[in-house]
C-alpha cells in the first residue's frame, strides 16, 4: 500500500495501475506499507529514487545502512514491534530523504507511526516538509520507545513486589519458574529496545550531518533534541538492564534456597531416625546370648528407646537453630 501526504495535510492511496506518472509537489510524505514488487517501480517511477525492498533491507550490512547517493540520503533503523506482545520484535525501516520529500518503506506497523499519521493534521503547514516531518518522525519514535521502557521498568517492579514480599508465606513450588519466565520476557523486550535505540542514534549522528539539514536550524535543532533524548534513554536501558540481571539472580537464588531447604529437611529427618535405626538393627540380631530377649518389658523397652533416641536429637537441632 502507498499513502501519500500533501503540505496541506491530506492523504491519498496511490496504486500502480493508476496512469498518474507524475507526483504533485506538494506531497512531502510517501508512506510505503508492505509495498509489491509493482508498487516499489511505481513509486521509483514517480520519484527517481530505488526503493529497497524487503530483502534488501534483511540483508543490508550495519556499515550500509546509512548513505547519500546523489540528493537522496538513505537511511535504515531497527523499530520495535509488537511491544505489548510475548515476543517483541524489530523490524527495519527505511528513510529517505529525496529533495523535499520524505519517503518511508516498512513492512511491519510499528505504533509510532500511528502515532505520527494521528498527529500530522496538527503539524504546521510551514513546517511539512520532508526534512522536518523526518525530525518530527524520529522524535515520536524516540518517544514511543521511551513508553515502552517505562512500560518494562513497571513490569521489573511488579516482577520484584511478587518475588520479594511475603516470604514467609508458603507459595507454589511452580511460582518462582513462572516468574523467571515472565523476567526472561522482560530482558527480551529491553535487549529489543536497546538494540533499537543504537540503530536511531546511529542514524541521528548520520542525519545531523547531511548537508541539507544544516539548511533549517530548526531541524538540527530538533534532531540534536532526539539525539540527546536516545543517548538518555539508551544509559537508561542499560540500567533497567542490569535491574533485570539482578531480578534473575536473586530468583535464582530463592530457588536453590527453596532447594536446599528441601534437603536439609530430609537430612535432618534421615539423623533424626538413624538412632532408632540403630536400635531396631540392634535388637533385629538373632544371637542366642542377648539378656534383653528374655526380658519381659524388653520389647516395649526397645521401643521407648527408638522413641527418646528420634525425640532428643530433634530437640537438640530446634535449641540449635537448625529447624
Amino acid at each position: 500500500m502507498i499513502n501519500a501526504y500533501s503540505a496541506n495535510g491530506s492523504m491519498k492511496t496511490l496504486a500502480p495501475v493508476e496512469a498518474q506518472r507524475q507526483l504533485s509537489d506538494d506531497v512531502v510524505w510517501i508512506d510505503l506499507i508492505e509495498p509489491t514488487p509493482e508498487e516499489d517501480a511505481y513509486v521509483e517511477s514517480l520519484v527517481g529514487v530505488q526503493i529497497p525492498t524487503r530483502d534488501d533491507l534483511k540483508d543490508i550490512e550495519p556499515s550500509s545502512r546509512l548513505y547519500i547517493e546523489g540528493s537522496s540520503a538513505f537511511m535504515t533503523a531497527s523499530l520495535v514491534w509488537h511491544a505489548d506482545r510475548t515476543n517483541p520484535e524489530l523490524t527495519d525501516v527505511a528513510f529517505i530523504l529525496s529533495g523535499n520529500r520524505l519517503i518511508t518503506v516498512r513492512y511491519a506497523d510499528p505504533k509510532s507511526f500511528q502515532l505520527f499519521i494521528a498527529a500530522f493534521g496538527r503539524i504546521p503547514d510551514k513546517a511539512r516538509d520532508g526534512t522536518t516531518l523526518l525530525a518530527r518522525l524520529l522524535e515520536t519514535i524516540a518517544d514511543r520507545t521511551a513508553e515502552i521502557l517505562e512500560n518494562a521498568v513497571d513490569r521489573v517492579d511488579t516482577l520484584s513486589t511478587d518475588i520479594f514480599r511475603d516470604r514467609g508465606k508458603r507459595r507454589p513450588p511452580q511460582f518462582l519458574e513462572r516468574k523467571l519466565a515472565e523476567i526472561a520476557e522482560c530482558h527480551r523486550l529491553v535487549g529489543k529496545v536497546r538494540d533499537s535505540l543504537g540503530s536511531l542514534s546511529r542514524l541521528l549522528t548520520f542525519l545531523r550531518n547531511v548537508p541539507f539539514m544544516h539548511e533549517d536550524k530548526s531541524d538540527g535543532s530538533l534532531c540534536a533534541t532526539v539525539a540527546h533524548d536516545v543517548e538518555t534513554l539508551s544509559e537508561h536501558a542499560a540500567f533497567v538492564a542490569g535491574n533485570i540481571a539482578f531480578l534473575l539472580d536473586a530468583s535464582l537464588g530463592l530457588i536453590n534456597v527453596e532447594q536446599n531447604s528441601i534437603i536439609k529437611i530430609f537430612s535432618i529427618a534421615s539423623v533424626v531416625f538413624l538412632p532408632p535405626t540403630l536400635v531396631a538393627s540392634i535388637y533385629g540380631m538373632n544371637f542366642h546370648f542377648m539378656p534383653e530377649l528374655d526380658w519381659h518389658l524388653g520389647y516395649p523397652l526397645a521401643i521407648l528407646t527408638m522413641i527418646l533416641s528420634a525425640i532428643v536429637p530433634f530437640f537438640i537441632f530446634r535449641w540449635k537453630g537448625w529447624l
